[in-house]
């Protein structure tokens, strides 16, 4: 399915979902995007990022542009895309590919009328938002002028209120190995891990009236050598889901940990409140953004079509009559920010 750009939106969001382009191995289509979008008249610009990664950024006309934004890259594994009746299948057919799709089909709309509008790409949104802090180190750097920024998440085609931030966590604690039919002569960390997760339910954390309760996910535990042995290490990452300042849930957290195990601070995200706009439902989004990271590319909004109830799941999916409607809900914002 490589080549030029479909103008169909649902052919466009198969063709994006066919590349495989989970975190890190975004660098082929981005590549084809910008070729594509360079050979349909855009003005394209390869923003570096790291080794051969970069985002995208498409241009037309003058002044400063509202620009539409979404990350190309996928969580693993790649899933190809598949359409059954009105629905597209795939990894990243909702998250973020389709609504990318949609993006750049309203973009085509808004050129051929001769107003000027964006169109910014990013990668690594799924991991470290590398790309969208190389777009606002870009911005900076350049002067180019942004007058509002349209993130793409699936929001079920509702203008986002505010965003819930992210912190990633590491918990590890320490034991002593011994053989496991004498356990009395070691100390067991996975067991002192065990318990101490068990205790995160009753946590103080906090609350906010617009974007809810703080919650904390346990993602991913390792520890231990083999099942014979009492465990000298485990490790456990976290990621609480914030509605305040990080520092308030981290203060919790120590106090939580404090002589238990060893918790390390990693990547964080804080909670945003976001502009709306007349004739549009609006809902609080949990997950978090790129929005965030580009806090120099004007206004911020988010919208997108999708669930993200079904992203990251084996069962991705999106409605192409949604996405059909986001081509004309996304012209319609760019058209209504002042």
């Amino acid at each position: 399915m490589n080549g030029p750009l479909p103008d169909d939106v649902a052919t466009l969001a198969e063709w994006l979902v066919s590349f495989d382009s989970t975190s890190g191995r975004e660098t082929v289509l981005m590549a084809a995007l910008a070729d594509s979008l360079t050979a349909r008249g855009w003005r394209v610009t390869r923003i570096p990022v790291d080794a051969d990664r970069f985002a995208v950024i498409a241009t037309s006309g003058d002044g400063s542009p509202v620009t539409l934004s979404t990350h190309l890259d996928t969580v693993p594994p790649y899933i190809p895309p598949r359409r059954e009746q009105d629905v597209l299948r795939g990894r990243g057919s909702c998250d973020a590919k389709g609504i990318a799709a949609a993006m750049i089909c309203a973009s085509e709309r808004i050129r051929s009328a001769g107003e000027s509008v964006a169109m910014l790409f990013v990668v690594g949104e799924e991991t470290t938002h590398d790309g969208a802090h190389a777009a606002e180190r870009w911005l900076n750097s350049t002067g180019f002028r942004s007058r509002a920024l349209v993130n793409g998440e699936p929001t079920q085609s509702k203008l986002a209120l505010g965003t819930k931030g992210a912190m990633r966590l590491t918990v590890r604690t320490e034991g002593e190995a011994a053989h496991s039919a004498y356990p009395q002569l070691g100390r067991s960390a996975t067991k002192a891990l065990v318990e101490l997760l068990a205790g995160l339910d009753s946590l103080e954390l906090p609350h906010d009236d617009l974007l809810g309760a703080t919650t904390i996910n346990i993602g991913k535990l390792a520890g231990g050598v083999a099942d014979n042995v009492v465990a000298p290490s485990a490790e456990a990452r976290l990621m609480a889901r914030l509605v305040s300042d990080g520092d308030e849930v981290w203060r919790v957290l120590e106090q939580w940990a404090r002589g238990k195990a060893h918790i390390q601070r990693g990547i964080e995200v804080p909670p945003m409140r976001l502009a709306t706009l007349p004739g549009f439902n609006t809902d609080v989004v949990a997950f978090a953004t790129d929005i965030p990271a580009m806090p120099s590319w004007g206004t911020p909004y988010l919208f997108g079509p999708g669930s993200i109830h079904v992203a990251h799941r084996d069962d991705e999916h999106v409605s192409l009559d949604e996405l059909r409607l986001a081509v004309d809900a996304y012209e319609r914002i760019v058209r209504l920010i002042p």
